[in-house]
């Protein structure tokens, strides 16, 4: 039995030119590489933002716009200067152009109409200018309802209608000095301001 083991001959596999593995068929002998995935690198997309600065003329414009209900409502400050004076320091900067347009005729007839329809109803302004033109010009409106209210209901100077009257017209004009002071801020910065009550009337009529 030894002696039929040694006379068989020792086989051996070579590889062949069709299959150069030489254990095409051997799972346990063939060693597959390992399909191993790299994590992607991230890629990062750089957003470039176009920059669209405001004009320097639209935002002269604006601040010149919002002059005009602030120079109207100061008649509503009267009695908190009369109460407070030293009030009446922070607005010595503007006293120059209270002057010029005090000087016009008419100056606030003519400053409504040239604003509503040189600029709020000319198309060749931009919409910024027109928009805030017209925020200007529905304030402006809004100060005419006080002033009627006092004629119509007539508080006289004394009593609690006179102390109503008062209250009113201090807080018509606070808040004209805010929308004033936000308005001119915000012109001068760019940036579109949201006058509260006028906002919305204004947007409809762009």
């Amino acid at each position: 039995m030894a002696a039929l083991c040694y006379s068989l001959p020792s086989l051996t596999l070579k590889p062949s030119p069709l299959n150069p593995k030489p254990y095409p068929n051997i799972p346990f002998l063939s060693h597959p590489k390992p399909n191993l995935r790299l994590p992607k690198k991230p890629t990062t997309t750089i957003t470039r933002m176009s920059l669209n600065p405001t004009p320097a003329t639209d935002r002269l414009i604006s601040v010149a716009a919002y002059s005009l209900p602030f120079f109207n409502s100061l008649q509503y400050g009267r009695y908190l200067f009369i109460q407070y004076p030293q009030l009446g320091i922070l607005f010595d900067p503007i006293l120059p152009f209270l002057s010029l347009y005090k000087s016009v005729p008419y100056a606030s007839f003519v400053a409504f109409f040239a604003l509503y329809l040189g600029v709020v109803r000319n198309p060749s302004f931009s919409h910024y200018v027109r928009f805030n033109s017209m925020q200007a010009v529905t304030l402006d409106v809004l100060l005419v309802v006080p002033l009627l209210l006092t004629r119509i209901f007539n508080p006289g100077r004394v009593g609690l209608g006179f102390k109503v009257m008062v209250w009113g017209h201090t807080g018509v004009f606070v808040f004209s000095c805010l929308c004033f002071v936000y308005g001119v801020v915000s012109s001068i910065l760019g940036r579109t301001p949201y006058l509260p009550f006028v906002a919305d009337a204004a947007g409809r009529q762009i």
